[in-house]
């Protein structure tokens, strides 16, 4: 059955105390409007996927449109039902519409996996997700019939007090049948306290003309928890992460104190893999088999091969790392640098748009920028890279199996050759030919005595 999937994310979210819209903030590596499109990809495709936006609206649609989300805005926020009937123009209305909230990260794509199985499955107009609550302050209370039909929403604010008493609460998430709803979702009345629409009403107004609606119970409230603090922010990041520790250690991954190590949801690693306290692995980053990612390293949208080694305090970031290859400690690769095969780089060297070829080194206190390097050659400490001549950038070429002595300069654009040597402190501008060797150092002068002299004079 065709599903049609519509996401609230109009709000403003005062309560956040913040400049950016609330369904903006992160949590799990992730917007928390990311998070429930993810998590809708269970039931609809991208193209019947609808967001409904309002406050910052343009920074929303540009944050989910790479996805190929549908988009419609709500001019004025006057409420749920009002958010919904906005829809009406732009939705599909065939099959299922399920409604779910841009605040809401922790719902899973099971949940909702259940939610349209038990719609599907019944002649209900619509299944309501419902849970249970030891304080059920601030949430609307289910009220039911004897067959256990939901026969009405009712708002705390209008609950008598034995409705206070119902620990049974609203959701806010609704899988309807679109025919239903759209027949008569233009039935539901301003609220005479606030003059918005509530689609809540929407339970009452169907049970009203002899359509029943279910409640579907989830146990675990946690799942349904709206972001409305910053406080509330933090639980549901730390919810999130540890969900992707238990994961990845459940497919073969060793997380040493993984209530230390920040995981984001995209990323990827392989059985034996180890990964130290405190490391932190961002974005999209992609890690094999066998690999050791040290403490305190700090990984994003990296791609490191099988049986890669990452020594503690490395930062590596849009970069990639092939198979065996040694990086750090407390070294740094960005910006689409490639550490080959076999290679090794390691303390306080920097690598940026730069390719280190299969078994080659770099092991000390070096930059390397715009380099292409061949393999097996060598980078002696203190080594750099004069890319920026002020204006542009121009790039380095180091041969393959080059001996570049330590504290080196090399003046781009210039090329040094095969199996060549570049002399300690040497700067080098011209290039220098094949299995050459390359002085660029003015000759030593002692002075002998040149002390006792001094000494005189003063």
């Amino acid at each position: 059955m065709n599903h049609t999937v519509v996401i609230l994310a109009a709000g403003l979210g005062t309560r956040m105390r913040s400049k950016r819209a609330k369904v903006l903030h992160r949590a799990g590596g992730l917007a928390l409007v990311e998070q429930v499109v993810e998590a809708a990809r269970a039931l609809a495709p991208y193209g019947r996927i609808f967001v409904v936006t309002g406050h910052q609206a343009e920074l929303v649609e540009t944050l989910l449109q790479p996805r190929g989300v549908g988009f419609v805005r709500q001019q004025e926020q006057k409420g749920t039902g009002h958010a919904l009937a906005s829809c009406r123009d732009a939705v599909p209305h065939d099959g299922l519409l399920t409604v779910l909230y841009g605040d809401t990260p922790l719902l899973t794509a099971a949940t909702l996996e259940r939610l349209r199985d038990m719609q599907t499955g019944s002649n209900a107009a619509a299944t309501l997700i419902t849970t249970t609550l030891e304080d059920p302050t601030g949430y609307g209370r289910i009220l039911q019939n004897k067959s256990g039909d939901v026969t009405a929403i009712v708002e705390e604010k209008a609950c008598t007090p034995e409705q206070r008493n119902i620990k049974l609460i609203n959701s806010g998430i609704y899988c309807f049948e679109s025919e239903l709803l759209w027949k008569h979702i233009g039935e539901i009345e301003p609220n005479p306290a606030s003059g918005e629409i509530y689609l809540t009403d929407m339970a009452e107004i169907l049970a009203r003309h002899g359509h029943p609606v279910r409640p579907m119970h989830v146990d675990d409230a946690t799942e349904l928890l709206g972001i409305n603090t910053r406080v509330e922010l933090a639980a549901a990041d730390r919810i999130l992460r540890h969900r992707k520790n238990e994961e990845l250690m459940l497919a073969g991954v060793t997380i040493e104190r993984p209530e230390t190590v920040t995981i984001d949801m995209h990323v990827q690693a392989g059985t034996d893999t180890i990964i130290e306290p405190f490391a932190r692995l961002l974005g999209a980053t992609s890690i094999g088999e066998d690999c050791r990612i040290g403490a305190g390293a700090i990984l994003e949208n990296a791609i490191l091969a099988d049986g890669v080694t990452v020594a503690p305090y490395t930062l590596i970031n849009d970069s990639r790392v092939d198979t065996a290859a040694q990086v750090g400690p407390f070294a740094r690769l960005r910006m689409d640098a490639h550490v080959g095969r076999d290679a090794r780089v390691g303390n306080f060297v920097e690598l940026k748009k730069t390719h280190l070829g299969d078994g080659a080194k770099s092991q000390h206190l070096a930059y390397l920028g715009d380099s292409e390097i061949g393999e097996r050659a060598n980078i002696g400490a203190g080594t750099i890279t004069c890319n920026y001549d002020g204006q542009k950038k121009h790039r380095t070429t180091i041969g393959a199996g080059a001996f570049v002595g330590s504290n080196s300069t090399l003046v781009a654009p210039v090329e040094i050759g095969e199996n060549s040597y570049i002399a300690a402190g040497s700067v080098i501008t011209h290039a220098v030919p094949d299995e050459a060797l390359a002085l660029g150092r003015a000759r030593q002068v002692v002075k002998s005595e040149w002390v006792k002299q001094r000494l005189k004079k003063s």
